[in-house]
């Protein structure tokens, strides 16, 4: 057992206590002392479905007490059979039998042995009787409209609390307001009837909650007459009722609730108001209720006291009557007396004050008998006082103050013990106690003596009492030493002392580590809506680590573990997270960890940061033609310094509503002047911004007006547009409506050939374009554009150079040469169009190249013309991605911005052979022990005259790691097969093949396979998963549903092998399988044959059926004839979705031709064009690198390459 600070400053202020109130006079029951009771009812109700009612009361002392009661004050049997009494105390019960009746009293309890008398309070046992309504006849009532009226309630007598309700007979509450109310006793009162008040079921309950009991009265029926003559009248009093007079006397008790109220009968209907005579209503806990007739006054003080007036008054007079309220008060201790316990010849005193209004009687009593008839009662008697001196042990009694006065009485027991004891040490021997360093250690000694006795502490080892400030001796024995430390760990001994003996104990001191904390990170600031996480970082002694524990609060008040109910507070050990940060989550964290020895908090505080609210109250100043001054007011800024506000606008005729940016200012200004445009109807609103973001806008100002004037500029961004030769459409960018500055709005146009003397021609406009014609192709001319407005023309204009429309180039380039690089990429030399026949800028120059025949088979090839563009003034192109081995025609031409000129004389070259493409397929068709067959298909394009395949393996272990190549060349084209032999027996192995003409072997086609263990014979079947990724396969070589992507990857030039490679990938079902034909298995044929005979067999049945008339269910016709619009319907639906990769979905296949159509290429040839911007249109857009137009309508483009797109095979 061992206590700790650090648990808090309120735990190690209530030990401190605990400590100094602690003293030695608690008596063990090992030594003889007077009776107490420890324990006892108080008031008692029988409720009628409690199953017993149990009068309790408790004792202890020595000798052990005996039991005895009164009831009534008088002598009550406890061996009565009606009561159970309990064998080791003075409780008994009474069980609910029929007879509770009999013993409905005021009870005490009486516990004496051979030293004494102690007595119990009063306890009265409560047997309430069921309330019922008497039984009797009530007269109809018959009154004239205006009339006042009572309805009396009388409710029974019963347990309270007591409600009543007025109701019809259907369970409707009768509706109270300033004419009808309910009186505290239960009464009806009308002020005055009316027609709508005539009823015949006006109902009384009287409701007793603690009894679950509510009684009706019998209806009763108001009959009101219709009057043509109501006449109004003064108010009358009807509460407080006329014999009570103008003024009547009211008791409370301190501490509970004044009701008074006042009900007025007259016509109109009279208004009851409440004052206290010389002084105000008590504020704050005051109210006016039922519609004012009721004045409560809650926690009754004694200044609440005196005279309090209800004035009920309408338009013909008042009536008022005065309450003399006094506020009393029952009995309460002022001055209890205690119980003591002394030595032989020793002093003392007993005292006993009580306060009340009226003031108490106080009355002593010994034993329970009064003390006047006890001789040893005391030295000195008194009302409030009994003292003693030199006490004996006969003088060990049990004294008891009452005080009394007509609210009740209370009773107080206090014992004189006199006894001469040696010290008895309550605290075990060898109790282990533990603390931890810096805290403060509890060693305890608890021990009873008579007389006193002293109290020293020392160490074991050491056997001298213990001295210093950190050494701390309380009255109770206890040893606390503050500030622990290692050094204070071992076994202490208590010695305690008095004239009768001396006695001693031993204690054990164990001093760990203290409990660390720290919560990171600290004093975050977190945007409204952004997640928060706390993190705890604990450390502790070895020894705690199990009774570890961490909690989480926030403001004081302590975090469920698991985290708030609707998840957004998590709470994980030492992790706390808190999603979707609001303003209510702002606040200081704690983290608290407890062990069995100590506590320790940390705390960070948690900001929550927000946008601004938005600026307030704007303000207009200073109005000028040109400028305005703008003031607000700042929105609270939500924990983050505002950094600037944003002035917006709204005044845009064309477009109302519109705000725009006008300025920013610092976030430590509130007012700006602002510069404004003329003829604008100007409205503003102001943003704040802070580190989080924008507010929300403003309240928008008020309106300024600007008067109209001349523009400020004119048109920017002149250009020209010609679609035809000679012509130039002058295009602007027209002035925005905020910068027109007044109305009718117009540009004057002007132009002439650039640097001619001579006038300007001129037009002026409302639009924003102007067409014009020139005597000159591609002439250049200087134009302005100027702004003009009902109120002048806007500041002089610059002229800009503008050229006329263009013309098609009208010769065309000759070609110098072709210089062959390799197979598939070739470099073309021109010579340059003149300048004037381009009649235009030039643009630069395009190639058109189609193929005419492969050299390998010489098959003509229809004329399929790309065209390839090269930017700018150049003589030389690199034409890339052509056929091997082909032949081609390729012209050349100018183009401007109208279009291409004249192509020159075609001119016809051959590129030389190249490497296949890899092989179509590869299977191995065979393996056995030591050898394995393998077939292969032509490759799609031979690019060259095959010379023979080439053919590789190498074997692939258990962790995937691979062999030696082995290579076989294959002289043979012809030969699509080969037999390898001299194998590995049960070993997996990778085979290559590649197809090869004179300049070189191409790509491989792969295949996996496992030849056969030892003692297998014959065709091997590829085991599952032996077939990789078939990257080598074409797409027809793979089952229908594949699905295959193709890729155009680009390489560089230089590359002799290839410019471009083609990538297939193949997803969905694998190729696998031998390649024998499957229908020469007598297996199959035989499973062939079954499922045809059962298919003859069902088919069979079902027809005999159907000619019988056989009934088929619903699911079965719509199968069997499906509606066509039903089926069209589920055909549209996701009805056909397969949770198999292996299935393909309708509607998936696509065309390749259509994909290869709409996308001309999505590959950049920039680097074949020198880097040039040729492959982009005047705006910047991207126009392929080449493009794959045809000049015949054919369906296909060979040549023409795209973007990643899936293929279905």
């Amino acid at each position: 057992m061992g206590w700790l600070p650090g648990v808090g400053g309120q735990v190690s202020s209530l030990v401190l206590l605990l400590l100094s109130s602690a003293t030695a006079s608690d008596i063990p029951l090992s030594v003889q002392q007077v009776p107490t009771i420890t324990k006892q009812s108080e008031v008692q109700v029988a409720f009628p479905f409690d199953e017993y009612f149990q009068i309790e009361c408790e004792a202890k002392g020595n000798p052990e007490p005996r039991f005895t009661w009164t009831k009534d004050d008088q002598p009550f049997d406890l061996s009565d059979p009606r009561i159970i009494p309990s064998n080791d105390s003075g409780t008994f019960r009474i069980p609910n039998e029929g007879h509770v009746a009999h013993f409905q009293g005021k009870y005490r309890c009486f516990a004496a042995n051979k030293l004494g008398v102690a007595m119990s309070e009063e306890i009265e046992f409560i047997v309430p009787n069921v309330p019922k309504f008497p039984k009797e006849k009530i007269e109809p009532l018959e009154v004239e409209e205006g009339d006042p009226v009572v309805l009396r309630c009388n409710p029974p007598a019963g347990l309270p609390p007591l409600h009543i309700y007025w109701m019809n007979i259907e369970l409707e509450h009768i509706e109270q307001d300033e004419r009808v109310y309910m009186s505290q006793r239960g009464d009806l009162y009308f002020a005055n009837v009316e027609e709508n008040d005539s009823r015949n079921d006006y109902c009384c309950f009287a409701a007793f909650p603690k009894l679950r009991t509510i009684v009706q009265k019998m209806p009763m029926k108001l009959t009101v007459r219709s009057s043509n003559s109501i006449k109004q009248r003064r108010p009358q009093l009807l509460l407080p009722p006329k014999d009570a007079g103008s003024d009547s006397s009211v008791t409370v008790l301190k501490g509970d609730t004044l009701l008074l109220e006042c009900f007025a009968e007259g016509l109109p209907t009279p208004r009851v108001e409440w004052s206290k005579v010389g002084g105000d209503l008590p504020r704050g806990r005051e109210s006016k209720d039922n519609y004012g007739k009721t004045l409560k006054v809650a926690g009754v003080t004694p200044q609440d006291g005196g005279h309090y007036r209800c004035q009920a008054s309408n338009a013909l007079g008042a009536a008022a009557h005065s309450f003399h309220v006094v506020v009393e008060e029952p009995p309460h201790w002022t001055r209890k007396p205690q119980s003591a316990v002394y030595s032989t010849g020793s002093s003392g005193i007993l005292l006993c004050e009580a306060e009340g209004d009226p003031a108490p009687t106080i009355r002593w009593r010994v034993n329970s008998s009064p003390i006047e008839e006890n001789p040893l009662a005391g030295d000195v008697l008194s009302p409030g006082e009994v003292s003693f001196t030199n006490l004996q042990p006969n003088h060990t009694a049990v004294y008891q103050c009452e005080a009394s006065n007509v609210h009740g009485t209370i009773l107080a027991n206090a014992n004189i013990d006199v006894v001469d004891v040696r010290p008895l040490i309550q605290t075990e021997d060898g109790e282990n106690y533990a603390a931890v360093v810096g805290s403060s250690a509890l060693l305890h000694c608890l021990y009873f003596a008579s007389p006193e006795a002293s109290v020293s502490w020392q160490k074991v080892d050491e056997a001298k009492p213990l001295e210093g400030q950190r050494y701390q001796q309380h009255k109770n024995g206890t040893l606390q030493i503050h500030g622990a430390t290692e050094t204070d760990a071992g076994s202490y001994s208590c010695w305690v002392e008095n004239a009768q003996g001396k006695t001693a104990v031993t204690a054990n001191l164990d001093v760990r580590n203290a409990t660390t904390l720290h919560i990171s990170p600290r004093t975050p600031r977190v945007p409204k809506s952004h997640a928060l996480q706390l993190h705890c970082e604990s450390q502790c002694d070895r020894h705690l680590r199990q009774s570890l524990r961490l909690s989480w609060s926030k403001d004081g008040e302590a975090l469920r573990a698991g985290g708030s109910e609707d998840g957004r507070v998590t709470i994980d050990g030492a992790h706390l997270t808190i999603s979707n940060v609001t303003p209510e989550d702002q606040g200081v964290y704690s983290c608290s960890a407890h062990t069995a020895l100590d506590s320790v908090t940390d705390r960070t505080h948690v900001t929550v940061l927000d946008v601004p609210d938005p600026p307030e109250n704007l303000r207009l100043s200073e109005r000028q033609n040109r400028s305005v001054r703008l003031t607000w007011d700042a929105g609270d800024s939500h924990q983050s310094n505002i950094t600037e506000y944003v002035v917006e606008f709204e005044g845009d005729k064309e477009e109302p509503g519109r705000w725009a940016e006008l300025t920013v200012v610092g976030g430590e200004e509130t007012s700006v002047l602002l510069p404004l445009a003329p003829y604008v109807r100007y409205q503003f609103r102001v943003l704040a911004v802070n580190e989080v973001g924008r507010s929300r806008p403003s309240q928008p100002s008020d309106h300024h007006e600007t008067p109209p004037a001349a523009p400020d500029r004119n048109p920017q961004n002149i250009r020209v547009q010609a679609s035809q030769p000679k012509e130039m459409i002058i295009k602007w960018e027209p002035l925005k409506p905020m910068e027109q500055n007044g109305p009718g709005l117009e540009y004057r146009v002007a132009w002439k050939p650039q640097g001619a003397l001579m006038e300007w021609e001129e037009e002026t406009v409302r639009e924003h374009s102007l067409r014009v014609m020139t005597p000159a192709v591609y002439a250049p001319y200087d134009v302005q554009v100027q702004a003009v407005n009902h109120l002048g023309a806007g500041p002089e204009p610059q002229p800009v150079v503008l050229y006329s429309g263009e013309d098609y180039p009208d010769a065309a380039p000759t070609i110098l040469g072709v210089d062959v690089v390799n197979s598939m990429l070739i470099n073309v030399t021109w010579s340059p169009v003149p300048k004037d026949r381009v009649h235009g800028r030039l643009r630069g120059y395009q190639i058109n190249w189609w193929k005419t025949r492969s050299l390998a088979d010489g098959k003509a090839h229809p004329r399929e013309v790309r065209v390839l563009r090269f930017s700018g003034p150049r003589g030389q192109g690199m034409l890339p991605s052509l056929d091997a081995f082909s032949e081609f025609n390729l012209t050349v031409s100018a183009y401007n911005s109208k279009g291409a000129g004249p192509e020159s004389t075609p001119f016809t070259f051959h590129t030389p052979e190249g490497v296949p493409a890899q092989p179509a397929f590869l299977k191995v068709i065979r393996v056995d022990r030591d050898s394995a067959t393998l077939s292969w298909g032509l490759p799609r394009e031979l690019n060259g005259n095959l010379t023979g395949y080439l053919l590789q393996f190498q074997t692939i272990n258990d962790t995937h790691e691979l062999g030696d190549l082995s290579d076989v060349h294959i002289t043979a084209p012809s030969q699509p097969g080969w037999r390898l032999s001299n194998l590995s027996a049960n070993t997996k192995y990778k085979f290559y093949v590649r197809a090869c003409t004179s300049a070189g072997c191409g790509k491989p086609v792969t295949e996996e396979s496992v030849t056969l263990g030892a003692g297998r014979r014959g065709p091997g079947k590829i085991p599952e998963g032996a077939n990789g990724t078939r990257t080598g396969h074409p797409p027809e070589a793979l089952e229908p549903g594949a699905e295959h992507i193709v890729r155009l990857l680009t390489k560089t030039w230089v590359d002799n092998s290839s410019i471009f490679e083609d990538v297939v990938e193949a997803r969905g079902r694998e190729y696998a399988g031998l390649s024998e034909d499957i229908a020469t298995q007598g297996w199959f044929i035989g499973l062939m044959c079954a499922v045809a005979l059962l298919t003859l067999t069902l088919l069979t049945v079902c027809f005999v059926k159907r000619n019988r008339g056989g009934k088929y269910s619903v699911k079965e016709k719509e199968d069997l004839h499906p509606d066509p619009e039903v089926q069209s319907g589920k055909d549209e639906t996701f009805g056909d979705y397969s949770d198999s990769d292996e299935k393909p979905l309708k509607g998936s296949l696509r065309s390749l031709t259509r994909d290869a159509q709409a996308t001309e290429s999505a590959d950049s040839l920039v680097q074949y064009g020198e880097g040039d911007h040729g492959l982009f249109s005047e705006d910047g857009s991207f126009i392929g690198a080449y493009a794959g137009s045809k000049e015949k309508g054919s369906a296909e483009s060979n040549g023409s390459s795209s973007a990643t797109f899936p293929l279905r095979a």
